[in-house]
């Protein structure tokens, strides 16, 4: 255990809300950094960077720690950030995985938390260094790598290093040129405008031009000519020459060594989890990665040796710079661990055990920090709050809902009256038609499967589903739902839904049959018990059970039709909800039957004797899922197969037109398909869906029954949108990545002329000034740098609605057909008509001001109470912004009604946002 003298003071109360925390080594001690200056890094200095996740339903934070080194860094200062970050671990209880990363070589994640990018400045605290603003303003040359997150380094101005296969940023002072390689790739352009636009705002105040050169496009005069002529004019660039920085290590088969006495010690020939010692270090050797592996039990010297011993294993093994160090503590290993192994199955012991085992390492560090400083830590930890359910998106009501049963290898249309009753041993199809909130029609299409059903029952549903999505054009959500696993917006479509036993299915009537397997299809005459758990729309299935004693539960409701009497029974700790919709239930199952109502306790003899005498019976809750953060991933051949890829602090830019992409929220998992994707990738992206299920089964214990949906771009629902800061109007951009982006950053119409800015008609130009006005707001010059949900955001929005009316670009192709990627015998997609743009929601009305501060969090002079803010408000107030309804409330209502401070809500991700404030009425 560490010492008092080990713990820093600077590290007091750290991690006690979910964000950033950045500090700079100076005089060998960490020196907390003001938020101003957090994504400015200088060359010269080293620094250490803590990222706090949120509880989710864990009741823990989870962390990771990044110490950074310029590449003129003192060797010491490189040493003391590495050392400083075993430290903080600790503090926070030794279960962050921790990163070193270096100057142009850092990791994507770390490079996910400054986005676009960072630009590091020459000097550091040691030498002296001049602000941006202090510097005398010289030519620069970038170059930008990355699809996502963009790696910008900057290089010494010669032409001689320009070349086909990279992207280029030539900044003077009164232009921006982006110069794009022959061979560079389209995100890459993309991920360039946008640095330009971070230029632009940090050294042009937003007041320089702009202007894309390509390769190959040699022209006297204009942007080229300029171009060139600044480089002292023409001539042919070269191959590109590889530098050492430029040399990654491939990823190689993983090698695990032990770590003994500070020292990598003999390689492990055959390992997998059970390897892993908890009072051991390991080091496992990726290639491109390599991993520092720390068991739970390990003490703080050994955990700095392992580290030490890991640096000098690269360096004896004459290993490039780029190769990444990351070290992970038992019970926290990230994906990229995980994704060395065939399967990481789930630990035996309980959660419960670690999160023991963390309070106690956070209590003995807070006793050192309480013997030093007179007191006890600034963040002390709060007791769990207890979980509340939480309303998630559901579709929008008062659309039209059709239903069909599969039987025979063809769908039958299931009557009205029976529409929400499922049996086990069928599967049926579902489609939902409704109006969303951008004014288009919808389609929500699912199959659905019977625990018990066929496989030729679920094969045919699958075939005809995919024939259904065809015949919509490829514009459907179409998923594919198990039973018991059924998500919230597909049990809200059903008022009620009743899961009965056995089945209609001539299919599942053979198969049991062969079996010699009793019928128990459920029939209204006979004696039956339906179990009522749920108490909202989106959660209230109900259940066929056994009719006896033992199945009754002292939290629930049961509907039991028995002895040709008809009850319902209402558990002692059964909600109002519960009762209210038992006797839904009853009129849904038998209509016109009067039912008598047993309380727990005071029931009649007769109602025992239908259920065949009184026993004892359960009076446990059941408890909800654990609700965990989601994680989107990517795709990226590598040695012939397909590697995960995540893509950390994801955002909506990050739905590439090229690709396609797992969005995991453990309740679902969604296959999303970019518009340029081709169509041969499209017809396997559920396939590729299913493996992923099956590795995230092995890593991670998801459902292989989990719901799996297929989202195309430009028809996203709602409750796929809700963990994005969603803009709708983006949406109605069309092209590539990099055409979406110059129609952002100049207008409407370049991504056919490639950066051009002259001329257009009346309404371009009306477009061109909307985008303006929202990039280069007056007196600021910051507008595309502003954080998430600033006011700003909603006038970028308004100027890409507009831009977005005058697009017309005939040379854009519509979406490639789609056909199932289920069985190989589908009819092709038909193409999708062009839809009008719609509309943003709110954005032309007049707003009561929001304010925001520079950690995110709004608040208005205006100040309303929540009767009058919320969504169902008897005296509305006009003019406020129907998005931001809590920035209104008082700072002690706002803690009464959402149950947290300000500064923690604003901390919290977009889509866990708009969650709580659908609880709360405030969305």
């Amino acid at each position: 255990m560490a010492t008092a003298k080990s713990i820093e003071p600077a590290f007091q109360g750290v991690g006690s809300k979910p964000g950033l925390e950045i500090w700079r080594i100076e005089k060998f001690k960490p020196v907390p950094l003001p938020k101003s200056d957090y994504g400015q890094f200088y060359s010269g200095d080293s620094y250490i960077v803590l990222q706090t996740y949120g509880k989710g339903g864990s009741g823990i934070y989870s962390y990771d720690i990044h110490f950074w080194q310029g590449k003129d860094t003192s060797k010491d200062e490189a040493g003391t950030s590495a050392i400083k970050a075993v430290e903080l671990d600790m503090i926070l209880g030794g279960r962050a995985v921790q990163h070193r990363e270096l100057q142009n070589h850092e990791t994507d994640k770390f490079l996910s938390y400054f986005k676009p990018c960072i630009i590091p400045l020459e000097g550091g605290h040691a030498t002296g260094f001049k602000t941006p603003e202090e510097e005398e303003f010289e030519i620069k040359l970038y170059t930008c790598k990355g699809k996502r997150v963009v790696h910008v380094k900057k290089i010494l101005f010669s032409r001689s290093l320009l070349n086909h296969d990279d992207v280029f940023i030539l900044d003077t002072k009164d232009k921006i040129f982006q110069f794009n390689g022959t061979n560079s790739n389209i995100q890459e352009r993309a991920k360039a405008l946008e640095v330009i636009q971070t230029l632009k705002d940090k050294y042009h105040e937003g007041m320089c031009n702009v202007a894309i050169v390509d390769d190959g496009k040699l022209q006297a005069e204009g942007d080229s000519g300029e171009f060139w002529v600044i480089f002292g004019g023409f001539a042919p660039i070269g191959k590109k020459v590889l530098t050492d920085d430029d040399i990654i290590p491939d990823k190689t088969s993983a090698k695990l060594y032990s770590i003994a006495g500070g020292q990598v010690a003999d390689q492990i020939e055959e390992f997998s989890k059970s390897t892993f010692e908890t009072d051991k270090c390991f080091l496992m050797d990726c290639g491109l990665e390599v991993f520092v592996w720390v068991g739970r039990a390990t003490q703080l010297d050994a955990r700095k040796a392992a580290t030490q011993a890991a640096e000098e294993f690269i360096t004896s093994n004459n290993r490039p710079k780029a190769t990444r160090v990351t070290r992970v503590i038992q019970g926290y290993e990230p994906h990229s661990f995980k994704s060395n192994f065939d399967s990481w199955p789930s630990s035996i012991a309980p959660s419960a055990e670690n999160r023991g085992k963390v309070a106690e390492n956070r209590g003995k560090v807070s006793a050192l920090l309480k013997q030093q400083q007179g007191g006890g830590p600034k963040g002390k930890e709060k007791n769990v709050p207890v979980a509340e359910e939480i309303v998630p998106p559901l579709l929008e009501a008062n659309g039209k809902l059709e239903v069909w049963s599969i039987d025979g290898g063809a769908k039958t249309p299931v009557a009205s009256e029976d529409v929400g009753k499922f049996y086990s041993g069928d599967c049926y199809i579902v489609l939902y038609s409704y109006h969303s909130r951008e004014k288009k029609e919808d389609f929500y299409l699912c199959y659905w499967i019977g625990k018990d059903s066929t496989e030729e029952d679920q094969n045919t549903a699958a075939k005809l589903t995919a024939s259904m999505f065809n015949s919509h054009k490829g514009r459907p959500v179409q998923g594919r739902i198990y039973q018991d696993k059924e998500p919230p917006q597909f049990v809200a479509l059903f008022q009620p839904m009743v899961l009965f036993k056995g089945g209609l299915s001539s299919r599942y009537k053979s198969s049991i049959a062969d079996k010699g397997i009793d019928d128990e299809t459920y029939s209204p005459d006979s004696n039956s018990a339906i179990r009522i758990l749920g108490t909202a729309v989106h959660n209230n299935k109900a259940y066929q059970v056994d009719p006896v004693a033992t199945s009754l539960n002292s939290n629930e409701c049961f509907v039991i039709y028995a002895g040709s009497h008809l009850y319902i029974w209402q558990g002692t700790q059964s909600t109002y909800e519960q009762q209210q919709w038992a006797a839904k239930i009853a009129e849904f199952v038998k209509p016109g039957v009067t039912a008598k109502y047993q309380k727990e306790g005071t029931e009649s003899a007769t109602f025992w004797l239908g259920l065949g005498g009184k026993e004892s019976y359960t009076s446990n809750k059941v408890s909800l899922e654990t609700i965990r953060d989601p994680h989107l991933f990517a795709f990226s051949p590598v040695q012939g197969k397909f590697e995960i890829e995540e893509v950390y602090n994801f955002d909506q830019d990050d739905l590439l037109p090229e690709d396609i992409l797992i969005l995991d929220t453990h309740a679902e998992v969604f296959v999303w398909i970019g518009q340029a994707v081709d169509s041969t990738e499209r017809r396997s992206a559920l396939d590729l869906g299913q493996k992923y299920i099956e590795w995230a089964g092995n890593m991670d214990g998801l459902s292989p029954y989990v719901p799996l949906y297929k989202v195309t771009e430009g028809n996203e629902p709602s409750f796929f949108t809700t963990y994005f800061q969603w803009e709708p109007a983006k949406t109605q951009i069309h092209g590539n990545a990099f055409q979406k982006k110059l129609t952002i950053l100049f207008g409407a119409g370049s991504a056919e002329g490639q950066g051009s800015q002259g001329g257009g008609a009346t309404q371009r130009a009306s477009a061109m000034a909307a985008l303006n006005s929202a990039f280069n707001p007056a007196g600021g010059g910051k507008g595309a740098a502003e954080p998430r949900g600033s006011s700003g955001a909603s006038q970028r929005r308004a100027a890409v609605a507009a831009l977005s009316g005058v697009i017309a670009d005939p040379k854009i192709d519509e979406p490639s057909p789609v056909a199932s990627p289920e069985k190989p015998e589908e009819a092709p997609e038909e193409p999708e008509a062009a839809e009008e743009p719609a509309p943003e929601e709110d954005d032309g009305e007049p707003k009561v001001a929001i304010e925001e501060d520079e950690n995110g969090i709004l608040s208005s002079q205006s100040t309303f109470t929540y009767e009058q803010v919320r969504v169902k408000s008897e005296n509305p107030v006009p003019g406020i912004d129907l998005k931001r309804r809590e920035a209104y409330l008082s700072v002690e209502e706002f803690e009464s009604v959402l149950g947290m401070s300000k500064e923690e809500f604003y901390q919290l991700p977009k889509w866990k946002q708009d969650l709580t404030k659908k609880k709360a009425g405030l969305f």
